[in-house]
Formats: structure tokens, sequence, C-alpha cells
């Protein structure tokens, strides 16, 4: 088999005991969702990463890159090739005014990091279950504010595995994309610039954010969080809820109770389960209002083989 040929050979420069084949991710995904790896490798450094990259254009594999998983469902059938993470590159820096953090470290970890340093400007990022890789990919955003606001720069690794460090102009961010989206970069650290601030006033703005999350979203369950995008003028939450889907859906996955934009694994959903949820509110809030309704979860990955 292929795949016991490539983890062997990644071996050579990596930890063997970070390089596993037939690795189950639904051990890595917020869903709690997805099959199979063929090869699944944790880089430990920045140039281990670009090494595993080399290695898949050399040999012509393919490779995935899987933050902390919070923002996608991968199917069933798991994903072939090689899955890169960067979990274990999570160092966070702060120099004055200025936060370093690399792309596996959570962005909730760097907005608490700075508000300990009485800098402000990252208050909008405690509530989103994702990393800095992934917030950076997709220029997140939260309670008014967004990436796009506090970014300097931020160094890729092509899918070459070239580095290149991109200016804030240069990621081309806009709602829910980036040009690392677009052109299949793998992003492995950020600077922030922020500015000095009062302590008090950004750990209540912490605070009240935590609360509203806490509150409103269902996050007793797994779940990909909010499903979908914004459509002009509205919000899909509303629609959803309009439409009489909260407790609806296929499976072990349901429209929440809680937050009408969430999905959730009930009740030991499949992904197929969760897509299936996923099309039909498309389906229903399109018959209902005209809308369509736009995925900012990404799908990933293949279905599962029948059995026979």
């Amino acid at each position: 088999m292929m795949k016991l040929q490539w983890a062997k050979e990644i071996a050579e420069f990596i930890d063997p005991t970070n390089v596993k084949v037939d690795e189950p991710l639904n051990k890595y995904t917020m869903t709690k969702l997805g099959g199979p790896a063929d090869v699944f490798v944790m880089a430990e450094t920045e140039e281990q990463a670009g090494q595993v990259v080399k290695y898949a254009r050399k040999n012509n594999v393919p490779i995935f890159l899987l933050g902390n998983g919070s923002n996608m469902v991968i199917r069933d059938g798991g994903i072939r090739g090689i899955v890169l993470n960067l979990s274990k590159l999570d160092q966070i820096h702060i120099d004055g005014t200025t936060v370093y953090a690399q792309s596996g470290a959570l962005i909730i970890d760097v907005s608490r990091a700075a508000a300990a340093e009485s800098l402000t400007g990252l208050e909008f990022s405690c509530g989103i279950p994702g990393s800095v890789g992934g917030a950076m990919a997709m220029n997140a955003g939260a309670y008014g504010g967004e990436i796009n606001d506090v970014i300097e720069s931020c160094k890729v690794l092509t899918q070459e595995g070239d580095v290149i460090v991109l200016s804030k102009e240069e990621l081309e961010l806009g709602y829910r994309k980036s040009i690392i989206q677009s052109q299949g970069f793998y992003a492995l650290s950020s600077i922030f610039q922020l500015q000095k601030g009062n302590k008090q006033e950004i750990d209540a703005t912490i605070e009240d954010f935590t609360f509203k999350r806490t509150s409103k979203q269902p996050l007793e369950f797994p779940s990909a969080g909010s499903v979908f995008k914004r459509p002009p003028g509205m919000f899909a939450g509303k629609l959803i809820q309009d439409s009489e889907l909260q407790g609806k859906g296929v499976g072990g996955a349901e429209v929440s109770t809680k937050h009408a934009g969430f999905i959730i694994n009930k009740d030991n959903a499949t992904a197929t389960d969760y897509i299936e949820t996923i099309r039909m509110v498309q389906k229903v809030v399109k018959e209902k209002f005209d809308v369509e309704l736009e995925t900012e979860v990404r799908i990933v990955g293949e279905d599962a083989v029948p059995t026979k």
C-alpha cells in the first residue's frame, strides 16, 4: 500500500510517533465527525511543515492542512493522501503592542494573552473556536471585529513548500476569505498590531462577549460553529428560525433549538447526516424565502464506500 510507504519515508524526517496511518479524523474535529486519513502527520516546527509539503509535491501525493477542525465537516470516507496538522506550532509572543502567534495556537488564547498585557483589538476573537491559521484563512470575525482589523502580516507556505511573508494588503482579506484560502497556502504564523488599552475595559468586553457566546450558542454539543454565511442584509439564523427548522435534522444531526445558525451532532451523527441536514436547510430556506444560503463551513474528504 502506498500509504505505508509514504508514512515510512516521512518518518525519516518527522518523529515516527507523529506519523500515523489510517488515523480517524473525528478525533481532531469540533463536530466529532470524519473518516480516516491515509497518513496523518503532526509537524513540530515550521521547517518540518515545509519538508512535508515538499515531500508531497515531489511524490505527487495529495496533501490537506487540518487546523483544529472547527469550521469544517470531513466526510465519512476520510481524506486520501497526507493530512498535515500544525497544532503543535502554538507559540505566542508579545513585544510592546506587537503580537506574534503561530498558526496552531488557538485564537482565543491569543486574545487572552493580549488582554493580559492590556492590549486591545482582539477582544472580538475571544469567542472564535479556531486556530490562528484557520482564522487567518477565512478572515474570521465576530461581534463587529475581524482579523483584517488587526493583522500586520502572515508567514505562509506555498504549495511548493516555499516560505513567503504576506503583508495585510497582499492577504486580500474579504468576508470569510483570503488569498491563503484561494491559493491553497498554509499559514505558519501571524503578526498582529494592537493598541494599549484599559485592562478593566478589555476584560469586561471579553467577559461580555464570552457570556453572549455561552448563553446563545449550543456549546454543549459538537458542532462546526456557524454553518452559513450571512446573506446580504439578512441573518441566516433568522431565516432558518422563521422556516421552523429548529429541532429538525437527519439521523443524529439537528438544527440547534438554541441557535438556528448551528447544526449539532446531537446523537452519534455521521458526516452524511450532518451534510444532509445542511442541504435540507438550504432547500427549505430557498423554497420559503428564495434565498440561497451559502455554507461558511468547508465540506471536505470522500464519502464512505458502501459496505456490501
